[in-house]
């Protein structure tokens, strides 16, 4: 019986390598545990109990340690979103109207549109409340 459980073992670690989620290791290991105990106990039930004890043991105890390790999808502020409440200037008037108007923010010039459709004149010092598409919601930084 040992052969299956090595078979088994050797199934697991191949699946592993083809997924990214570091679950079938542990099964891996777990059958190889299993392998050693059919050495000494000849039965395929204790046999196949104790692969998913000492499997589901090993999942639950490297649990924490793995996720630290892991790369998480947190989430991760691009370009565009790590603008938000940064202050710049503006360039060309705001008109809410025509929902126009550029500011400069660290040396990038970006489409601006007031918040809450005020308009704002150039040379006003502003702040950037949030990005919605290509356009940064823009108001003005009280002094």
């Amino acid at each position: 019986m040992w052969q299956i459980w090595l078979i088994i073992a050797g199934i697991c670690l191949v699946i592993e390598v083809i997924t990214v989620g570091f679950l079938f290791f542990w099964f891996s290991i777990g059958a190889l545990i299993a392998m050693i105990s059919s050495i000494f106990i000849h039965n395929i039930i204790i046999q196949t109990t104790i692969f998913i004890i000492s499997s589901t043991i090993l999942i639950f105890a490297t649990k924490p340690f793995v996720t630290k390790f892991i790369n998480k999808q947190t989430s991760i502020k691009t370009n565009v979103f790590s603008s938000i409440g940064k202050s710049g200037i503006v360039t060309q008037d705001i008109d809410s109207a025509s929902r126009s108007g550029l500011i400069k923010v660290d040396g990038e010039v970006w489409s601006a549109i007031g918040l809450n459709d005020m308009n704002i004149p150039k040379g006003t010092e502003i702040k950037i409340e949030k990005i919605e598409g290509v356009k940064a919601i823009v108001s003005p930084i009280q002094k």
